[in-house]
């Protein structure tokens, strides 16, 4: 697989990692042998960047991806995240914490779960607002000199936060949804990461799914997915985000390829310091969402492709309320 570089940091990976949320949390029931047939395939790909997180699956995901990380430690770029906050006992609440002595313990349990030494790439999963920035960068850190981190990230961190993260020690990856119908990023984040030589990293290159196809009614998801209570698969904005979809369905057909590799060549045309990192639990997905690095699109045909969804076009917010307001900070 094509090579992509995490900012300063010195450390390559894939074109396409792995985004191992939903194989333990969020989007239905999980098959854990699945799961690690399709982490040990995307290594043999060369798929490197493995994505986790300690809130996905309360710890549970990352304690999966242990299994292989621990057997091919040399091929992996291991990238998990602390910050959120969960309730098992009420798992629709969401809290932030970025506290220095909160990072701390987050890194020692992850790298527990996780059966490494080190972390290659540790990500603060959301901007707390009540603890600045430089605080938790600061924390963040002193992980790095104590050898138990590579290189930090910020996920879903506005452009004023990111200048003075970066300010205390050099971020090598924003991690932000990206895709043809999340261009937010487009605003500013992706200029002032560029400006500052960190990589992009591109969660959600699919919109959780939806770009394939595969989704046409909210039927087509198991009761406990956490889709159905997302306002882009909710109603109307169902109705009209399925138009969209069926363009991307007939551009795909002229260029010769599934809807899923055109939504992500798109975003691997934004640069070649954009990383997307589609989520599946399945091998065949897997193939298919990695063949799209072999898609190529010139200049005219990905700036033509974003026209085929305009951003005032996509129906409903990204996220519910409550979870809109801890993005962008």
């Amino acid at each position: 697989m094509k090579q992509r570089t995490l900012g300063k940091s010195g450390i390559e990976v894939g074109a396409i990692g792995l985004g191992c949320m939903g194989m333990s949390d969020f989007y239905g029931p999980g098959d854990d042998a699945e799961s690690l047939a399709t982490l040990n395939l995307a290594l043999d790909q060369g798929c490197n960047l493995l994505d986790t997180a300690d809130m996905y699956g309360y710890g549970k995901n990352e304690e999966l991806v242990r299994d292989v990380v621990q057997e091919r430690r040399p091929e992996v770029v291991l990238a998990t995240k602390f910050g959120i906050v969960r309730d098992a006992k009420n798992p629709t609440a969401r809290a932030i914490n970025g506290r220095p002595e909160y990072v701390r313990a987050c890194c020692e349990a992850s790298l527990k779960r996780l059966g490494v030494d080190v972390i290659d790439l540790y990500y603060q999963h959301r901007v707390d607002p009540a603890v600045p920035i430089e605080e938790t960068v600061g924390a963040m850190a002193e992980l790095v000199k104590a050898g138990k981190v590579r290189a930090l990230g910020l996920s879903e961190a506005g452009e004023e936060t990111l200048r003075r993260a970066n300010a205390v020690h050099p971020i090598a990856a924003l991690q932000t949804e990206y895709s043809l119908w999340t261009r937010e990023p487009e605003d500013g984040v992706l200029a002032a990461c560029r400006s500052l030589d960190i990589a992009f990293v591109a969660y959600s290159p699919l919109g959780r799914g939806f770009l394939t196809g595969a989704i046409r009614q909210v039927d087509d998801l198991t009761p406990g997915d956490y889709r159905r209570q997302t306002p882009r698969f909710q109603g109307d904005n169902l109705a009209e985000n399925l138009k969209l979809v069926k363009r991307v369905e007939e551009a795909a057909a002229r260029k010769g390829c599934t809807p899923a590799q055109l939504a992500l060549a798109w975003v691997l045309a934004q640069g070649p310091d954009v990383i997307p990192i589609p989520g599946t639990k399945r091998r065949t997905r897997l193939l298919e969402n990695l063949a799209a690095a072999d898609v190529v699109l010139s200049k005219d045909e990905a700036a033509a492709l974003a026209l085929v969804i305009p951003r005032a076009a996509v129906a409903g917010p990204r996220y519910p309320e409550h979870m809109q307001k801890a993005v962008g900070r």
